[in-house]
């Protein structure tokens, strides 16, 4: 579904990108790990069309989507859950959630506001609440309803639970599990790596804006240097 090979970015005269590759196929969940600094979210960022790639390709079910502004790779099915959850703090939490109802794509069982509430029961009694009022684990919470809201194919999450409290981040990872279930693909970009290898099926770890190593989670548990090389774990 999502395929980047080569891609290279610059901030100005300032390359953050020198060689991303990467392949999620439908249905899968993928992680992009590696430390602070080492080009995830500039990556993404490249994904949604923010930040322009200056080399490389990105292609979505075989749609090249390199230099395409962000509205326009939305409506080809990619939401994203940004990193500090960037929640409207004037509208309120159902306001929030309404804001971004589309489903260009036609799916026959489209995300609304009363299905994201049976997946996040807490933001049912929170509806009202102006989104400045809301938890930190209330505005993951409905940060995450707001981008299944335009009804994607694929799920890009960077920083998933950061900062959130444990029973929180639990709540997110089984919320992750009940929409790859559904069929959903998703991009995962979190530091919990024990939470993220039950259930992902292909990780790739970046280095210096590369990617310098992938593969599936038993292979990545098993590799215990890889693990203290690229990770510090």
């Amino acid at each position: 579904m999502l395929k980047i090979s080569g891609l290279t970015s610059h901030y100005g005269s300032s390359q953050a990108l020198f060689g991303v590759d990467l392949a999620l196929g439908a249905g899968q969940v993928a992680t992009l790990l590696g430390r602070n600094g080492m080009g995830k979210t500039t990556t993404i960022n490249a994904i949604m069309g923010i930040v322009p790639p200056s080399g490389g390709s990105i292609s979505f079910d075989g749609v090249e989507i390199s230099g395409l502004p962000s509205f326009r790779i939305a409506r080809l099915g990619i939401g994203l859950v940004p990193e500090g959850r960037q929640i409207f703090p004037n509208l309120s939490m159902r306001e929030n959630l309404i804001a971004t109802a589309s489903n260009h794509l036609g799916h026959p069982d489209p995300w609304t506001a009363e299905r994201v509430y049976e997946l996040f029961p807490e933001l049912a009694t929170r509806a009202g609440s102006m989104g400045n009022l809301l938890s930190g684990g209330e505005q993951q919470m409905l940060a995450i309803g707001r981008a299944l809201m335009t009804n994607p194919r694929l799920l890009i999450l960077d920083e998933a639970t950061e900062g959130l409290a444990p029973m929180i981040r639990q709540k997110i990872w089984a919320a992750l599990k009940a929409i790859r279930a559904d069929g959903l693909s998703i991009l995962v970009v979190d530091k919990n790596l024990s939470d993220l290898l039950k259930f992902a099926d292909v990780n790739f770890i970046l280095a210096r804006g590369k990617t310098v190593w992938s593969g599936g989670s038993e292979a990545l548990r098993a590799d215990r240097s890889v693990l203290q090389r690229h990770l510090g774990v």
